[in-house]
């Protein structure tokens, strides 16, 4: 009797604990989101702010938002009333100084005293290099918005979305078959040679110069994805390099990787990511 007690007495206690540990989740803790004033913050450069502002008054959709400087993020981001979109530049430990920037959802809260990275984040998305940004990121600031809202709602419904992060997204790959895949040619490393292209390409996959690529993300164009990268410019040893491919008409994301950058592994999809692409593609 006494061990069943005992052991009775350590289920409920597990029980507690369990509860309280669902208490404190992810899912619960951004369960807030929708009903919350999302802050987006300007960043004081006219021509990016004036762009983020017409592509948010168009698209955000998930929560109420207003607009907000600096200056007043300050003076906000320990309330934890609010929800804040903020563009931000983002270091790795082997970094001299930051190679990329982020469009970060953040929640406001007591830590945020401590810097960005003590705050709730929901999720950063990368945006461009922070060095020497190619203007590519305005062909995709929609889409990006897009993803971070949904990933925002994938992640109240439950944890796993919560904590896997975009990466999870990468399954959509396999639902891919019958699409057109554009890459630019730029988005390729030094490792995708005509022999791997010969393998893995067919007539469903096109490589384009980046300009002549890029006006397929568009509305218009049913049954594609796009390819996008991001990397430093300098493309250090030691930085990451993103690589995406989204389908402009829903702008979901299907395929979502990162990779140390490094004298082998240069910035751009690596062979690797092409035979992970091309496999679940096969007829």
């Amino acid at each position: 009797m006494k061990r069943i007690i005992v052991a009775t007495a350590a289920l409920l206690l597990s029980l507690m604990a369990w509860g309280q540990a669902q208490i404190d989740t992810k899912k619960v803790k951004i369960s807030d989101f929708t009903q919350k004033i999302t802050k987006v913050v300007l960043t004081g450069n006219m021509f990016y702010d004036g762009s983020l502002k017409s592509e948010i008054a168009a698209k955000w959709h998930v929560s109420p938002f207003e607009f907000c400087t600096m200056q007043e993020y300050e003076a906000l981001k320990g309330d934890d009333n609010y929800y804040f979109l903020l563009t931000v530049q983002g270091q790795f430990r082997k970094e001299s100084e930051p190679g990329l920037t982020f469009l970060s959802l953040v929640k406001g809260g007591k830590n945020a005293s401590e810097g960005i990275d003590e705050m709730l984040e929901i999720v950063s998305f990368p945006l461009a290099s922070a060095e020497d940004p190619t203007g590519r990121e305005y062909v995709f600031l929609q889409a990006v918005l897009d993803i971070i809202q949904n990933y925002a709602l994938d992640s109240m419904e439950n944890d796993i979305n919560a904590y896997t992060g975009l990466p999870n997204y990468t399954m959509n790959i396999t639902k891919s078959g019958d699409m057109t895949i554009v890459f630019s040619e730029k988005d390729l490393s030094g490792e995708v040679t005509p022999q791997v292209r010969n393998q893995c390409f067919d007539e469903r996959v096109l490589v384009l110069e980046e300009e002549e690529a890029d006006e397929y993300m568009s509305p218009e164009k049913s049954n594609t994805l796009v390819s996008y990268v991001v990397a430093p410019t300098s493309g250090k040893a030691g930085s990451y390099c993103y690589k995406m491919l989204i389908e402009p008409q829903t702008n979901t994301l299907y395929y979502f990787r990162k990779h140390k950058i490094t004298k082998k592994a240069g910035p751009g999809f690596l062979a690797e990511d092409i035979r992970r692409i091309a496999v679940p593609r096969k007829k």
